[in-house]
C-alpha cells in the first residue's frame, strides 16, 4: 500500500532575531573593518575641513526652538551613541550588494556634506555657557568646536541609518516595539544635537533633507536594478 504524502505544513518563517543574527554573521569581518575605516576616514576629512575653512564661517541663526530646548549634560550619551547606531545598518546588511549600496550612499552623503562645509563654512553661535559646569559637554566642545554646522551630518547619518534599519527590520518581520525603538533612538540623537548646543534647528533641517535625498536616490536605484533584473 502506497502511503499518502503528508499534508503540507503551514508556512514557517525564520524568527526575526534569528534572521538578524544570520545577517550579522554575513561578511562580518568585512563589515567590521569597513565601518571602522569609513568612520576614521570621515573624521580625518571632517576635522581638516573644519580647521581649514577657505573663508570666515557664517554664524547660524537661532530660532525659538533652539532657545526652548534646554542644555543637557546627559544628552552627551545620546550624541555619542550615533557612532554605534550607524554601524547597525551595515552590520545587518543581508548580502554584499546591500552592504555596497549602504557604503556608497553613506560616502555620497558625507561627500555632499563636506563639500557644503568647504564651500559655505558655518558655525554655531558662541553660547553664553560656563562649560566647566558641564564636564561631558566641555570635552565635546574641546574636541569639536561647533564648526561644520550646516547641514548637520550628525543628524543626516542618524536619519539615514534610521531609514535603512526600518527597511531591514520590516524585511525580517521584527516586532513593532523594536521598530518604534529604532525611530525613538534616531529622534534622541537628533534632539541631542540641539541639547548639546552642537547644532541649531536649521542645521537639523538641512541634515534631515540631505539624508532624505540620498536615501531616496538609493531606493530609486535599487528599484531600477530590480526592474531590469
Amino acid at each position: 500500500m502506497t502511503s499518502r504524502p503528508a499534508p503540507s505544513s503551514p508556512a514557517c518563517f525564520t524568527p526575526w532575531y534569528a534572521e538578524l543574527g544570520r545577517r550579522f554573521a554575513t561578511l562580518w569581518v568585512v563589515k567590521m573593518i569597513g565601518t571602522t575605516v569609513g568612520i576614521a576616514g570621515f573624521f580625518v576629512l571632517y576635522f581638516w575641513v573644519m580647521h581649514n575653512p577657505p573663508a570666515e564661517p557664517t554664524v547660524m541663526p537661532l530660532t525659538a526652538l533652539d532657545r526652548w530646548v534646554g542644555l543637557s549634560n546627559d544628552a552627551m550619551v545620546l550624541y555619542g551613541s550615533l557612532w554605534f547606531y550607524i554601524s547597525l545598518a551595515p552590520a545587518f546588511a543581508k548580502d554584499k550588494a546591500e552592504l555596497r549600496a549602504c557604503a556608497r550612499d553613506a560616502a555620497v552623503m558625507a561627500g555632499m556634506g563636506l563639500a557644503v562645509f568647504w564651500l559655505f563654512p558655518t558655525t554655531v553661535p558662541a553660547f553664553a555657557v560656563d562649560w566647566a559646569q558641564y564636564p561631558s559637554l566641555m570635552f565635546l566642545k574641546n574636541a569639536d568646536a561647533g564648526g561644520n554646522a550646516f547641514p548637520s551630518l550628525h543628524v543626516a547619518f542618524a536619519v539615514f541609518a534610521a531609514m535603512l534599519l526600518e527597511r531591514q527590520l520590516r524585511e525580517v518581520r521584527a516586532p513593532a516595539w523594536l521598530r518604534v525603538f529604532n525611530v525613538l533612538w534616531a529622534l534622541g540623537i537628533v534632539y541631542s544635537t540641539l541639547a548639546t548646543r552642537q547644532h541649531v534647528l536649521l542645521d537639523v533641517i538641512g541634515g534631515t533633507l540631505l539624508a532624505a535625498v540620498v536615501s531616496g536616490a538609493g531606493t530609486a536605484r535599487a528599484r531600477l536594478a530590480w526592474n531590469e533584473a
